[in-house]
């Protein structure tokens, strides 16, 4: 896979503005991909876009589906125009803070309106309303129930999922591997029950993950009017409490009663003790044998809503760090062989050559390196990772190889300015001789100016960088769970002056 060099802006779609107190699929980021338009902008990097769980921090990373939507991201607005919503419904619409998302206040005011349009797009659909319509908007229930229907049927995980979030919603239990048996371990009695007994509520899910899709699905053709390129994210693993754990555990390594045998993390480096995540790590030798079908499937469904897809942690396809699931201790791991080229040759053959970003960050290991350049996977340079005193240090710009992806942060580190207010002061010093630094331009275009000047195929800044904001506005503080994923760009924020700048860049080193 050959990216075309370009250039490309990191923001989570929660992150938009929008009035509905998180940002979403509607307006907020359309304005948003007409501003990348107008700045000469190729790509849109996006984090998983994943339901998200308060008891997980609110993490993308950390979702209960590998494959379903987020609600909150769904558009009121849009439902609205669907006929399933008035505008008096959204009334009175809360004085939701426009600089962060308040997830508590969100879900209160959203998932009540999310249920209104499903019921009134039910009972027109199945003719209870006794007029077949709902509410006045473009799209009445009854004409669209087709369609929910096809979605229904071509959407294999979709069954799965919906019954595990209803169960989840029913049932006291924490976790689903606290279950009783006949559920835990998907006995065909005790789903064929459950199924019936929370068919309204699994039904409500489907009309959910269906609505998700129909709007990203408008947005994306947005996005191809603007020139943009949607970026996905792949978190290797996946949650424990989670439908595709649940649903496929022929998929991980899981003991007899369907609990973890081993979980993930990575082992204890020099000046740490390791960290234990807590996934299931997969059954490789299992899914080799049904030539990944589960692997296929969750990389269709992405290609069904992104054009190329950054692969985070990539070692661990090559090798993978097991840690027995009654060990605390990340120590008490061992490595493992991961899949590598079998994989992804099997994925060459079932989809044809995917777009892959490798986030080979952190560990050097010439296996990893070897596979990425036999499928053609460009990797990650983060210059907040430079010795800026070194010389030729790979993660200064002015070293990256064209095979790669520069970035000036990402979801996981600090803004460019809270870095570089970080910095001693001999790091600075170099850092402005390196990149020639001129005058008084803020550090933030410097670093902006010099990623897009490398020999990286794909320029990459966020939005927190391009509107110099400090530590404050980062995405996500990783080991934390208050306070991440809350920050969202102001609607004034991006305005035409910033759009110029970089379509100026683009200008000088892309185009």
């Amino acid at each position: 896979m050959r990216l075309d060099r370009s250039g490309g802006v990191f923001c989570h779609v929660t992150s938009l503005p929008g009035r509905h107190g998180i940002g979403d699929l509607g307006d907020g980021a359309e304005a948003f991909l007409s501003f990348l338009g107008d700045a000469d902008i190729g790509h849109w990097q996006v984090c998983p876009l994943g339901p998200t769980m308060d008891a997980a921090g609110e993490s993308p990373y950390q979702s209960p589906s590998a494959f379903a939507g987020n609600p909150l991201l769904i558009d009121l607005d849009g439902l609205v125009d669907d006929g399933w919503l008035d505008e008096s419904d959204l009334e009175p619409v809360p004085d939701f803070p426009d600089d962060r998302v308040d997830y508590e206040a969100v879900r209160e005011y959203k998932e009540p309106l999310l249920r209104t349009a499903f019921e009134r797009f039910d009972e027109a659909g199945t003719g209870e309303a006794g007029t077949g319509e709902a509410g006045t908007g473009e799209t009445g229930a009854g004409e669209a129930a087709p369609e929910f229907d096809d979605y229904r049927e071509g959407e294999p995980w979709l069954d799965d999922y919906a019954l595990f979030r209803a169960l989840s919603d029913a049932r006291d239990e924490d976790v689903w591997v606290e279950w009783p048996d006949p559920l835990r371990t998907r006995e065909p009695e005790a789903l064929a029950d459950a199924r019936e007994r929370h068919a309204t509520e699994v039904r409500f899910r489907e009309f959910l993950q269906w609505t998700f899709d129909r709007q990203w699905r408008d947005l994306r053709a947005v996005a191809d009017e603007e020139g943009v390129s949607i970026v996905g994210d792949v978190p290797i693993y996946v949650a424990l409490d989670s439908a595709d754990v649940w649903a496929n555990p022929e998929a991980f390594r899981l003991d007899d009663g369907n609990r973890p045998a081993a979980v993930a993390g990575v082992p204890p480096n020099a000046g740490d003790s390791g960290q234990r995540w807590g996934n299931p790590v997969y059954d490789w030798g299992r899914l080799a044998e049904r030539d990944y079908d589960w692997w296929i499937a969750r990389f269709r469904r992405l290609f069904e809503l992104a054009d190329v897809a950054r692969l985070d942690h990539f070692l661990g396809f090559v090798k993978y760090w097991a840690i027995p699931a009654d060990r605390d201790d990340p120590a008490a791991g061992e490595w493992r062989e991961g899949p590598g080229r079998d994989l992804f040759e099997t994925v060459e053959r079932e989809l044809g050559q995917a777009p892959f970003i490798a986030e080979d960050l952190g560990f050097e290991e010439p296996a990893m390196d070897e596979l990425m350049a036999e499928f053609g996977f460009p990797g990650m340079r983060v210059p907040q990772y430079a010795d800026w005193c070194e010389e030729g240090n790979q993660y200064q710009p002015m070293h990256y190889p064209e095979g790669v992806v520069g970035y000036t942060s990402t979801h996981d580190t600090d803004t460019w300015v809270g870095y570089f207010e970080d910095l001693p002061e001999r790091q600075r010093e170099c850092f402005r001789f390196n990149v020639g630094a001129e005058g008084d331009r803020p550090p933030e275009w410097e670093i902006i100016d010099d990623v897009w000047a490398s020999e990286a195929v794909l320029a990459m800044t966020t939005v927190q960088d391009l509107l110099g904001l400090g530590s404050e506005s980062r995405f996500n503080e990783p080991g934390t769970l208050d306070g991440n994923w809350e920050w969202r760009v102001r609607p004034e924020a991006l305005d035409d002056a910033i759009a110029d700048r970089l379509w100026d860049l683009a200008g000088r080193h892309v185009r």
